[in-house]
C-alpha cells in the first residue's frame, strides 16, 4: 500500500511538470495552456486554498483538487502531445538536484529574513 502511494505521488509530480511544459508549448491548444498553467501554478504554489494546518480539510486540496485538475487538463491535451510532455517531464524529474540551486534559495530566504529583521528594528527605534 505504501509503495502504491509513493508511485502515485511520483506520477503526480511528473504530471505537474508535464502540465508546466504543456502550458509553455505553442503546440498545446490555448484553453489547455491556460488550464495547465493554472493547475501547475496551484500545485507548485506554497499557498493552498485550505491551509494544511486545518485538520483533515487541509490536505483535501492536495488529495482531491490537484489530481482532479491534472485529470481534467490531461483530457484537454491530445494524447500524443501529452505522452511527449510526460517523457520530457520524466527526464527532468530524474535529474539530480542542483546544490547551487539549493544554495541560492537558502541565500534568498536568509536575505529576506535579514531584511525583515532590519526593517522591524528600524521601525521600533
Amino acid at each position: 500500500m505504501l509503495e502504491a502511494a509513493k508511485r502515485w505521488a511520483r506520477l503526480l509530480k511528473r504530471d505537474v511538470v508535464a502540465l508546466y511544459l504543456a502550458a509553455r508549448s505553442p503546440l498545446t491548444p490555448w484553453p489547455a495552456r491556460v488550464a495547465a498553467a493554472c493547475v501547475a501554478a496551484y500545485a507548485l504554489s506554497p499557498i493552498d486554498l485550505i491551509p494544511d494546518f486545518v485538520p483533515v480539510l487541509g490536505y483535501l486540496d492536495d488529495l482531491l483538487i490537484v489530481p482532479l485538475g491534472i485529470w481534467l487538463v490531461i483530457r484537454m491535451i491530445p494524447a500524443e502531445q501529452m505522452a511527449g510532455f510526460r517523457a520530457e517531464a520524466a527526464n527532468i524529474t530524474a535529474k539530480p538536484r542542483s546544490m547551487a540551486g539549493l544554495a541560492f534559495i537558502v541565500v534568498v530566504w536568509l536575505a529576506a529574513i535579514a531584511l525583515a529583521g532590519w526593517w522591524v528594528l528600524t521601525k521600533r527605534g
